[in-house]
């Protein structure tokens, strides 16, 4: 598949606003970092999760925990990805029961992600809450999932992709909006 790109519509500064803003709010939303967690999705939300993870440690003075989950084996379209898809390392190294959980991830789209991470996730144990945060949301939702923090809404087409390059992944740092090109 051939990406054209059609548009930026975030640079560093603006991944760096959007997640300063919403660590201020998981901040305000949570009353505080007691008893909270970050977790990214892997990929990119993990890089995400570490970054709002040093922004609340800047405006607390506190750490929370960060973890990353992989998704693989959840997703429900695991068949279709590869005969032999890549499986990545769960790094959990904090106990999730009776935390409130902040799942963090780039884009949000139709929600199977976010499902397939929520079965992940509760099988690591009870969170007491769990959160979304996601940079973008795109629309186009097939299940009942929504995200708590949202860096940014941008509505789409289907023929559209959302492209999020982090620094630490890509070597870049933008979000573009490109079109599926035959």
């Amino acid at each position: 598949m051939k990406l054209k790109e059609k548009a930026q519509i975030m640079d560093a500064e603006g991944i760096r606003r959007a997640l300063t803003r919403m660590a201020h709010e998981i901040i305000e939303r949570n009353k505080g970092v007691e008893n909270l967690a970050l977790i990214g999705i892997r990929r990119r939300g993990v890089p995400l999760a570490v970054r709002l993870a040093a922004l609340i440690l800047e405006i607390e003075g506190r750490e929370v925990p960060v973890g990353s989950l992989d998704i693989t084996l959840y997703r429900d379209d695991l068949t279709q990805l590869s005969y032999q898809p890549l499986v990545y390392r769960t790094e959990v190294d904090f106990p999730v029961t009776g935390k409130r959980v902040v799942l963090v991830d780039d884009v949000i789209y139709t929600g199977r992600t976010v499902r397939a991470a929520l079965d992940a996730l509760m099988d690591l144990g009870r969170p007491a809450v769990i959160q979304l945060a996601v940079l973008v949301d795109r629309g186009h939702r097939e299940l009942p999932i929504r995200a708590d923090f949202v860096g940014k809404n941008v509505p789409t087409s289907r023929k559209e992709v959302i492209e999020v390059h982090i620094r630490e992944i890509d070597g870049d740092e933008r979000v573009v909006i490109s079109e599926r090109v035959e």
